[in-house]
This record gives structure tokens, sequence and C-alpha cells, in this order.
């Protein structure tokens, strides 16, 4: 059974209070918490296993790099990738994005070549990409969201051209929480020889993933919103095609043989991965990973999808509520935006701050998808295993007291 009470009592964080009431914390769509089981894991690297990996002949470096390179066979099993050499460390999901856009996408996009992304991206998704596109000369089209806050495909063979070289969308809305239909996009951009990039920060740690199935070309995700440490993250890319990227970023690790005047560069992953990486965060993330085994990516995201509907059925008491979301079900996360009549998100924020509850609160780096709504921005709170009804209940009851808060300020 699945019970995110008994969950809550492995993450030390959820035991305590902020301004002096019990935490609840609804902002796992920026960060998760961490369990005892990773923070321990981390603690025992730290403190009896600490060295650098793959050049030591001695024992510590050897068991670092045993782990370290466990933990990519890990992934690659976890997430049903085409191989483990397939599997790159980065610091996160815009690294990632950055390393396909400057290799790959600087020896592949020319002048006059279309780059497609959507209006709903996160920055980390719009940015590299306006980058190279200045840099080469190239062009940028946007696929833009239908009136149920899902991808607007009915164009979608216009959008998606010969000129078209690579794709890049979310798999999942770090502001709706939209579940987004890809595979058309993947399939289209396939048939026109376009490469496949999808944003997985959101997909990777709430659902079910299998990445050879999916067929995508490349796939980025961050180990600190799955219970992993910060500073890790992961690029898996088509074997075929990474083997054919130059580096990115030279150094360390990431060499063959170095002359004066030019070098010769190692075979996969490690052409890609220069200098020494987050070991202790591959290595907690390792941990993270059997962690969400244990529970399964699937039952997650049933649980979240179960505190949704029982979320919005209270958040209806909430007079002057406005959410974005999907009418259906079945496209929904962990994830909520809302907005209150009459009251700035950060007004919003700041009240349920001084209750104990947080949320976030602003553009969530998507300001593109904002402007197309007419707001500022938005209230935003978010799920995940650990999150309970009793968490759901306090939230609500505390948003009745923003609304009668600002009542009164509206009458004086």
């Amino acid at each position: 059974m699945f019970d995110a009470n008994d969950i809550k009592a492995d993450f030390p964080i959820l035991q305590s209070t902020m301004n002096g009431k019990p935490l609840v914390y609804l902002d796992s769509a920026a960060s998760s918490q961490k369990p005892k089981q990773v923070i321990e894991t981390l603690k025992q690297y730290y403190e009896y296993e600490n060295a650098n990996i793959h050049r030591g002949i001695y024992y510590l470096s050897q068991k670092a790099t045993e782990k370290f390179e466990k933990t990519r066979i890990k992934i690659s099993n976890f997430y049903n990738a085409q191989c483990a050499k397939a599997i790159i460390f980065t610091r996160g999901t815009t690294e990632s994005i950055n390393l396909v856009a400057q290799s790959w996408g600087r020896k592949n996009i020319q002048e006059g070549d279309e780059i497609v992304l959507s209006i709903a991206e996160h920055h980390s998704n719009l940015v590299p990409w306006q980058m190279l596109a200045k840099e080469k000369s190239a062009k940028l089209k946007f696929i833009t969201l239908d009136d149920n806050f899902q991808y607007e495909l009915s164009n979608l063979n216009e959008l998606i051209t010969e000129r078209t070289k690579i794709v890049s969308v979310s798999q999942m809305s770090n502001v709706t929480g939209s579940i987004y239909e890809v595979d058309s996009i993947i399939k289209r951009a396939h048939e026109v020889g376009a490469k496949v990039m999808l944003d997985g920060a959101q997909g990777a740690c709430h659902l079910p993933i299998h990445l050879k199935k999916l067929d995508v070309d490349f796939y980025a995700f961050s180990g600190h919103k799955m219970l992993g440490p910060t500073g890790i993250g992961i690029l898996y890319g088509k074997e075929e095609i990474l083997e054919s990227m130059p580096p990115w970023m030279g150094g360390g690790d990431m060499i063959e043989t170095v002359g004066l005047e030019s070098s010769t560069y190692a075979s996969l992953p490690a052409k890609l991965e220069a200098g020494t990486p987050n070991i202790a965060g591959v290595i907690g993330l390792s941990s993270a990973l059997d962690y969400l085994t244990e529970l399964g990516l699937a039952n997650i995201h049933n649980h979240e999808m179960n505190l949704m509907d029982y979320t919005l059925e209270k958040i209806a008491e909430v007079p002057g509520i406005t959410t974005y979301l999907s009418s259906n079900r079945e496209q929904r996360s962990g994830v909520l935006s809302f907005n209150m009549e009459g009251i700035h998100p950060s007004d919003v924020g700041t009240v349920l701050d001084e209750e104990g509850i947080a949320i976030r609160v602003g553009h969530h780096c998507c300001q593109p998808f904002m402007k197309n709504y007419g707001i500022p921005g938005t209230c935003r709170a978010s799920f995940y295993l650990y999150t309970t009804y009793e968490d759901i209940d306090i939230f609500v009851e505390s948003l009745k007291k923003v609304h009668k808060l600002f009542s009164k300020f509206a009458k004086v």
C-alpha cells in the first residue's frame, strides 16, 4: 500500500517547522526533498569513501569509480535507455540542453535551418536555442497551446518541415502540470529527418519512462527533482548521435592522448564529461533511484493524481480561484497553478509562508507562457510522493484565510 504519511517520515526536513508552524512543502516541481537514505549515502561517501574516480589505482578510488559507473547502468535500466554509454552526467537539465545545443547544434545547424520549440518552454529550453539561432542565423518556430493547455498540433506538418533540424519541447509542463502528447511530434520530426529533444525535468521524476520505445533522440533531466542531490543532471542520447558529437568542454578525463597542439578524445561517455564530476551527487542519485524503484513511478503518479482530484474538490470552496490545468484528468500531474482574484501571487505566497506552507510564485521561468495568457505569474503548488491529504487540508484552509484577509483590506 502507498502510504504518504509513512513515506513522509523518511524525510527529516518534513518533520521541521517554518515560521513556527509544521512545514507543508508544496514546491517539489522546483526541487524535491531528500529522504534520510540519500542523506546517509552522501554522509557515508564523504566520511569513508571520498576519492576521485577513474584514474586512481588505490582502493578508495576504485570503490568510488565502481559506485559511480554502476549508477550510470542503474539509470540506463531504470529508464530503459539504449545502453549505459548513452547516459551522460551533467550539472542539471540546463547543462544537458546546452550541451546538445552547443555540440550537436553547432555542428548540424546552418543558416536558414529551423529549430522548433513551444511557447510553454522553461527558459532553459529557450535561451540555449535562441543563442544558437542567433549565432547560426537559424529560424525559431513555436508550437502554441490549445484551450486545454496541450500542444496545438493541428498544423504540425507546417511547423515541422524539411528545413527543421531539431524539435526541443517539454514532456511535462512545470507551470500547468500538463503531460504533453509528444508521440506525434517525434514521429513527424523523424519523417523529415529532424532530431527530437525532450526536456524531461518534470516527467522523469513522476512518470514511468521507456526511452527506447519513446524513440527520442535526446532526453534531459535532473537528480534534484527526484530525491537526489543538487548539481547532478543526466543527458540521454542515442549512442550513434552522441558518438558523432564533438566535445563541448575540454579537460581531464575526456581525452585519449594530448599533445601541445592537438589532442584525441576518449570514447563515450567520457568524451562528453570533462573534469572531475559530481561524484557524491551521482552516488546519492543511485540511492534516490533505489527509493523510487521500491515505490514505483506508476504508484507515485497515481498518488499525485488522487491528490489533485482531492485538491480541486477542496479548492472550489475558496472564492475567486482561477486554475490553469487541463480539464482532462489523464493529462494532469501533481502541479497546480492558480491565481486569486484581486490578490497578487506574491501576496498569496507571503501569507502562506507565515502559515508554514511553501509554494512557488512568479513566472516559473516561463515568461513567454505568462505573456501569452496576459498574467504576471501564478501561484504554484506541486506535490510529490510525500505530500499528504492533511497537507492539502492545511493548504486550502490557509487559502481561505488569504481570501478573508484581503477581503477586509478591500473594504477599508
